[in-house]
């Protein structure tokens, strides 16, 4: 068994851009769209997030169907890619739990905890800690852009103690 018994509280907040930034990109069709398409029946929300991948790897969309899990959600483990970014767009609409840390030397930081809208997808930097898919409802499918290439792209860090993510 990793970590201690001590359980250290975390509050989840809601997920804006500006809070996101230093992580990455909240994906959503919010305001006017910047371009109108499709003899003006589709509005476009253009290049909203930028995509990393390291010299030798793709882009490539895959699906995940991701086991539900509730608040409060005991946080034990965080992971990066340090090989490419990661975008998770959610194919219903139901909110979930993005966990994410700065990067503190080579290790995580202080973790913050953000509950989408139901309406948000997120674009990951490329080497951004942050927790696995943690969908609140079922079915808890996403498409997932990410990198695909030979390589280590995978490192996980597991806290001395346990994080409890609480509604905000």
């Amino acid at each position: 068994m990793r970590g201690s018994t001590a359980v250290r509280t975390l509050r989840a907040e809601p997920l804006t851009a500006a809070a996101f930034a230093p992580f990455g990109e909240v994906l959503e069709a919010r305001g006017a769209p910047d371009r109108i398409i499709n003899q003006g029946l589709c509005g476009r929300f253009h290049d909203r997030a930028g995509l990393e991948f390291g010299a030798d790897g793709r882009a490539g969309i895959s699906v995940f169907l991701a086991e539900p899990r509730a608040l409060p959600y005991r946080l034990e483990m965080v992971e990066r890619h340090p090989e490419g970014s990661q975008a998770f767009l959610p194919m219903t609409a139901h909110p979930f739990l993005v966990i994410v840390c700065p990067d503190a030397g080579g290790a995580p930081g202080t973790p913050r905890a953000f509950l989408t809208d139901g309406a948000q997808g997120i674009n990951l930097r490329r080497g951004t800690w942050h927790g696995v898919l943690t969908p609140l409802h079922a079915p808890g499918l996403f498409a997932v852009v990410d990198r695909i290439g030979p390589g280590a792209n995978l490192e996980e860090h597991w806290f001395d103690a346990p994080w409890e993510v609480t509604a905000g």
